[in-house]
């Protein structure tokens, strides 16, 4: 039953993917925004507020930059989103940094650097 409740959100979820993703490819002409991949979606179970990940390319005052433009931009995001959404709500848009890919990259780096000492501390035994 759980699984069921969920369903809805996550459909929803992927419908608004869809269509943000496009739109930035298409019609959202702000050259700052054109750098956004959209990683993923999370819905609320009640449908109104929709937390769009989103990987933004570039150095980190491109990223804050394109973020807030991505904040700005919301509205027109939205109502592209209803326009596609057969729903009575349309979720209110959220955007958030993936910060996924750079916490990976740390992780290997961590990982690489274990690996390099790990031969020396045999060598020394």
């Amino acid at each position: 039953m759980a699984t069921q409740g969920r369903r809805r959100p996550d459909q929803v979820g992927e419908v608004v993917r869809q269509v943000i993703a496009e739109a930035l490819l298409t019609e959202v002409r702000d050259p700052r925004i054109k750098l956004v991949t959209v990683t993923g979606v999370r819905v609320s179970p009640d449908l109104s507020h929709a937390t769009v990940s989103v990987v933004v390319h570039g150095e980190e005052s491109e990223r804050e930059a394109a973020l807030e433009r991505l904040g700005r931009a919301a509205g027109f995001l939205r109502s592209r989103v209803a326009k596609a959404l057969a729903t009575r709500l349309t979720p209110e848009l959220r955007f958030v940094a993936d910060r996924g890919a750079e916490h990976a990259a740390r992780i290997d780096a961590l990982l690489a650097d274990i690996r390099r000492s790990e031969p020396d501390e045999e060598a020394e035994s």
